[in-house]
């Protein structure tokens, strides 16, 4: 997996509005390799979905609009591609599954109509051989009596299936690069396993590079290659999957690994990380994490920190990582991770 088939650089983008102008997502860099999982985590507000809506150019506009950088797929910056060119990759080349199957499926026509559509589109083939096709997707994706759900209407499928139906459309085209915008949100648990299981099978048989969306550290732990920590429209701590979960290096990533319940403890009392995340603003000075952390100090009111190259090309949006000038914070230091 040394192929980057998507490289985003220095994303900016923002909402404008009464209130002002907002950077939902602010100078996030970040890139996913041809056969890998890249999980976004991070709590509500953090950017996560406006990342990976700009990716698929589906900003609404106004009062949306990408700012400035650029998002390389295939040496080609999407930034700049005509409305015609994304469309020819949208559902094609790059799919996503939405966060809420019931409100992205149309609820006037049927599963059928719905996959044939996606087919169609992008692919020269007659309506036969585009039903065939939306029936074999179907089970593919594990749905039992197929040629009969391709008849269904949305609401007469559950949750797990309408999921799954979702999936099947993003698959039809075989695309390089799927985006799953929390996909398990709102599945028990059983169907949840189902379709991590679903998702990593299609990713080993048909090489698709993931981009993982979640607020849920254990699909991270499930799914996942590598993991980048968002926090208030940035990126502020990247590495492998183990890396982060194991040795996190950001005050915000520890808190996220301390917030889990831990199996072998009883009567334990959930740790929760204090404050809520800041609104974002234009001109924004010093750490955004700073009012949360526990290891605060001067200059984190007074410096904007940068991603600090770490060991195993890790990265870290924290001045504990910097060690130039004798700057860290030595007693914090020793104390990361308890």
């Amino acid at each position: 997996m040394t192929e980057e088939i998507l490289k985003i650089k220095d994303l900016h983008t923002h909402f404008f509005t009464d209130n002002g102008e907002i950077p939902a997502v602010d100078g996030v860099s970040l890139s996913i390799k041809k056969g890998e999982v890249v999980g976004i985590v991070g709590e509500s507000g953090c950017g996560k979905s406006v990342t990976s809506l700009s990716i698929m150019q589906l900003i609404p506009s106004p009062p949306g609009k990408i700012v400035s950088g650029t998002i390389d797929f295939k040496g080609e910056n999407l930034v700049h591609a005509s409305n015609k060119r994304i469309k020819q990759i949208r559902g094609n080349e790059i799919s996503m599954i939405f966060q809420e199957p019931m409100t992205s499926l149309d609820p006037l026509f049927t599963i059928g109509n719905q996959i044939r559509e996606a087919i169609r589109i992008h692919q020269k083939v007659s309506k036969k051989e585009a039903n065939q096709k939306s029936v074999e997707m179907l089970k593919l994706v594990g749905i039992p009596r197929a040629e009969e759900v391709m008849n269904d209407y949305p609401h007469q499928l559950s949750g797990g299936m309408r999921q799954r139906v979702m999936i099947a459309i993003a698959m039809a085209c075989d695309p390089e690069i799927l985006i799953a915008d929390e996909p398990t949100t709102a599945l028990d648990v059983t169907i949840q396993a189902q379709i991590l299981d679903l998702m990593k099978k299609l990713n080993e048989e048909k090489e698709t590079a993931v981009l993982l969306i979640t607020h849920d550290l254990g699909v991270v732990a499930e799914i996942c290659d590598r993991v980048v920590v968002m926090y208030a429209g940035q990126v502020v701590e990247e590495g492998t999957t183990r890396e982060i979960l194991k040795d996190p290096r950001h005050p915000y990533s520890q808190g996220l690994i301390r917030s889990l319940p831990k199996l072998h403890e009883k009567d334990q009392k959930l740790y929760s990380i204090p404050g809520t995340v800041p609104k974002p603003k234009m001109g924004m000075v010093g750490c955004r994490f700073r009012d949360r952390c526990r290891f605060v100090h001067e200059r984190c009111y007074q410096e904007n920190p940068e991603l600090f190259s770490l060991e195993n090309n890790r990265l870290s949006r924290c001045f504990l990582s910097d060690d130039a000038e004798g700057k860290v914070v030595k007693d914090a230091e020793a104390n990361i991770g308890s």
